[in-house]
């Protein structure tokens, strides 16, 4: 167990590093002024020349990146001229909406597309099997963008219009402020997030127990006499849960490093929403802080869902 969590850390260092790499290379290496790309076109040259003097421009390249890694390991990730603040300050002003709504998406769509799929498996080609089924085709083919804009006409517009507010249009609150207010602004994103994704999960559930359920161990459980609802649960989602996990850990860490469709559809100034309005503005540093700061998300994920692993395999708790 020791040994294999060694590794995995191991190789999720080597995956920052060359991340780090390839984006040093890309914005300060690269054919072009670095300060100038920073600073923007409308700095002048004092401005350029403090940018150079801060990054060390005239120092080697290996002196240049030692620097560069160094303040990333610090939790400096650079000065944003644009917006005048440290690129660290602004990332972490951004995280609690993209967090709240990744919390809550996740929960709705697990609590959603888990027990649908579960349903399906247990009746394959059945009444229940061909609802799941036309649950997850739905899901499917629904661009988050188009499902975000019927949400907020079916549940905001038309109500308004009627005179009421069932759902506000977005926005993000505060969750210390008033939880209450919090989770009524997030609830149309959270479904959102959920109805498309719940598919996904729905269909991953459904395929992997019916498999499952065909297997010899499971018929020598029926055949013991253990309840239907036992053999499924117990026995036969245990088996579901790695690749659930592994789903789950790859869409926590991709959704962390920035929501942009449901972000922008209802105005939460999450780290998407900055992403974007960033590669707008050609800030670069804020650029290279979000995709750094997606990196790290995603191999801290990998690493929390190997654990889980561990826990579920006795296989891997021995290697």
């Amino acid at each position: 167990m020791t040994r294999y969590l060694i590794q995995r850390i191991g190789f999720a260092v080597l995956i920052l590093f060359s991340l780090s790499v390839f984006v040093f290379v890309l914005f300060f290496v690269a054919p072009g002024d670095p300060a100038r790309m920073i600073a923007g076109d409308k700095a002048t040259e004092t401005q350029l020349a403090q940018i150079r003097s801060n990054l060390g421009l005239d120092q080697p390249i290996y002196v240049q990146y030692g620097k560069f890694i160094a303040k990333a390991a610090t939790g400096d990730l650079g000065f944003s001229y644009r917006n005048q603040q440290p690129v660290t300050e602004l990332i972490v002003r951004r995280l609690p909406a993209t967090i709240s709504l990744v919390i809550g998406g996740v929960i709705f769509w697990l609590a959603l597309g888990i027990p649908i799929g579960i349903m399906s498996a247990r009746f394959p080609g059945g009444f229940r099997d061909r609802l799941g089924q036309g649950f997850i085709l739905l899901g499917l083919s629904f661009p988050t963008f188009v499902l975000g804009m019927l949400s907020l006409y079916v549940f905001y517009f038309l109500p308004r219009k009627a005179g009421f507010m069932l759902f506000p249009p977005g926005g993000y609150k505060p969750f210390l402020d008033d939880p209450v207010t919090w989770a009524w602004h997030l609830f149309l994103p959270w479904t959102t997030l959920a109805l498309v994704t719940a598919a996904i999960y729905a269909r991953l559930t459904r395929g992997k127990l019916i498999e499952v359920l065909g297997e010899d161990y499971i018929r020598t459980a029926r055949a013991k006499g253990l309840s239907e609802a036992k053999v499924v649960y117990k026995h036969g989602l245990r088996a579901t849960l790695t690749p659930l996990i592994t789903q789950l850990g790859a869409d926590i860490a991709l959704l962390l490093g920035g929501v942009i469709v449901i972000e922008q559809i209802y105005g939460l100034q999450g780290v998407g929403a900055l992403a974007v309005q960033s590669v707008r503005n050609l800030d670069r540093p804020v650029i290279i802080g979000v995709v750094l700061m997606g990196g790290f998300f995603i191999v801290i994920t990998n690493i929390i869902v190997d654990l889980l692993y561990a826990v579920l395999d006795p296989r891997v708790r021995g290697a």
